[in-house]
């Protein structure tokens, strides 16, 4: 008895051994680098295309990369979870060194289609990918970071390095991978198509689902609907103070949105007012740069989503 005591608690002592050289060897090796195969492109720019850039970046980006001047310099980002680790939104300006000025066109469409800078640092799961987002919209989004905006002035703040916790550094080596670049173009849904049109703003060009569902570690950014919990909310959002806002039901269940109307859609999703009065927690922050098309779409969308019982706990802002 004494030697078969023996035998498993070398065998233990083996597997803790190799548990421990296997998390020792994550944590230096960090989150992988890959090779970067840019396109050679050059944006084209006009006053259109400037315009619906500078609307998709304060929806989309602004809300991480803007400071407090209202330049898109970075900041540190609150409302990342705790088990991701610390980390900071870069410099995103016109700067040659410090900002996107060292960057092709086609190194930003790179990285905003997979997650991959232009050093080959792949950067999960706080700079989200776009896969699905139309051709055009994210070579406008381009053309506006190239544009002399203010929020784009260049400013040679640097902001510091992400400090990824270990499960970050684990699932970046297991489960969180780029996104492929796109084998053909991406045209944007015709307007006049509600559910295909809805589908595109709230997955390919919102990413609404990234939050809406139920975690983001096991969200889907190419086949949204296989993400788990898929508009059923849940997700535990960092709210503003540091509280934790689980992100709202949006499938038409009884739980979710079954019994609103449109307006008050509208009105949560363009100027974040709560269904029966007051605000939303600012961890949802309003979009009132949809037009009224998008808007349109959007309820005609989430009107087919499968309807899931998942009853979340909404936040009051004090």
């Amino acid at each position: 008895m004494k030697k078969v005591l023996k035998y498993v608690g070398i065998a233990l002592g083996g597997i803790l051994l190799l548990l421990l050289c296997f998390g020792l060897y994550i944590n230096i090796k960090g989150i992988p680098t890959y090779e970067v195969h840019a396109p050679e492109v050059a944006i084209e720019m006009d006053s259109s295309s400037i315009a619906n850039g500078k609307r998709l970046t304060t929806m989309i980006c602004a809300g991480c990369h803007m400071a407090e001047d209202r330049k898109l310099t970075g900041r540190l980002l609150h409302d990342i979870p705790a088990s991701f680790g610390k980390t900071w939104s870069q410099n995103i300006t016109r700067h040659e060194t410090e900002g996107l000025g060292r960057y092709t066109d086609g190194e930003l469409i790179y990285l905003l289609r997979t997650g991959i800078k232009r050093d080959g640092n792949y950067c999960p799961p706080w700079m989200p990918s776009y896969p699905l987002m139309a051709d055009d919209d994210l070579e406008d989004i381009v053309a506006f970071l190239r544009s002399d905006d203010p929020m784009t002035e260049p400013s040679d703040k640097v902001q510091p390095a992400p400090q990824p916790s270990f499960l970050v550094k684990m699932l970046s080596n297991f489960a969180f991978k780029p996104t492929p670049m796109p084998k053909q173009e991406i045209k944007t849904p015709s307007v006049s198509d509600k559910l295909a049109y809805g589908e595109y703003v709230m997955n390919g060009m919102l990413g609404c689902f990234q939050c809406h569902s139920s975690d983001f570690a096991t969200n889907n950014a190419m086949d949204p609907p296989k993400s788990e919990g898929y508009y059923a909310g849940g997700n535990p959002i960092v709210g503003p103070d540091g509280e934790i806002v689980p992100a709202a039901n949006l499938t038409p269940h009884e739980t979710g949105i079954q019994d609103w109307t449109k307006e008050e859609f509208a009105a949560a999703v363009l100027n974040g007012q709560r269904r029966g009065g007051g605000s939303l927690n600012p961890a949802m922050p309003p979009h009132p740069q949809l037009t009224s098309e998008e808007i349109d779409a959007m309820w005609a969308f989430v009107q087919t989503l499968p309807p899931t019982e998942n009853q979340v706990e909404r936040l009051m802002p004090e």
